[in-house]
């Protein structure tokens, strides 16, 4: 981001968010390019990173999941994890079919309800929560072409589907849809979704496809219980 970026998405004054972020460069939290002058993250968070890694890796744990998924469907299926406000892509594997629908890289951050990770991230959430992720992330919501009533309006869908369908925004031509993975209390912390061009993705295979990811999930949550117990 540049400076003008972080002062409206931040809502802070210039000349502080500008301290702000020079003490951060100074610190090693964050890079700037000398040249177009965006700020960019640092190596402390890098190694913050590493310092703060739980006792079991997510990634190691979902990986054959999605193997499997990628094998047996032939698309391609991103594991994310939910951070604050946002969805974080942390791992996908690509199926067999030629035509790939590659909706996400690893490492791409959105607004939570954006794409169907973030969508079922959402999804078993009460209203009053959804309501302070949704108004907090109105005013980016436009740069993924959404409105927080489109948003809500597809969130409702999702909702009496039973999964994070998003066929309509963000990755023209592509569909994708999305599962939430939750801990032993119910809280989502994390998402499976899977994303095919729209012409693999009638309703009929939808729901094969979530039944291929309702297994994954079950099986990954209690991975999960075993290295999480206390």
């Amino acid at each position: 981001m540049r400076l003008t970026e972080v002062v409206q998405h931040s809502g802070l004054q210039r000349p502080t968010a500008h301290r702000i972020l020079k003490c951060l460069v100074d610190e090693g939290f964050l890079m700037q390019d000398a040249e177009s002058h965006h700020y960019f993250l640092g190596p402390l968070i890098f190694e913050l990173g590493l310092a703060s890694a739980p006792q079991f890796n997510l990634c190691d744990i979902c990986r054959p999941s999605l193997q499997r998924i990628a094998e047996q469907t032939g698309d391609t299926v991103f594991l994310s994890v939910r951070s604050g406000y946002d969805s974080v892509c942390i791992d996908r594997k690509e199926g067999g079919f030629p035509i790939k629908a590659l909706t996400l890289e690893v490492g791409a951050r959105r607004p939570l309800g954006v794409g169907a990770g973030g969508m079922a991230l959402l999804l078993p959430l009460p209203d009053d929560a959804i309501d302070e992720i949704v108004r907090a992330n109105a005013r980016r919501l436009g740069s993924h072409s959404l409105t927080v009533p489109s948003l809500m309006k597809m969130l409702r869908r999702s909702q009496r589907l039973g999964y994070a369908l998003n066929d309509a925004h963000v990755t023209a031509a592509a569909t994708t849809l999305g599962l939430p993975i939750v801990n032993r209390y119910g809280h989502p912390f994390a998402a499976l979704s899977m994303a095919a061009i729209s012409s693999r993705m009638p309703p009929k295979r939808q729901a094969e496809l979530v039944v291929i990811l309702q297994s994954e999930i079950e099986m990954i949550e209690g991975a999960l219980e075993q290295v999480t117990r206390p």
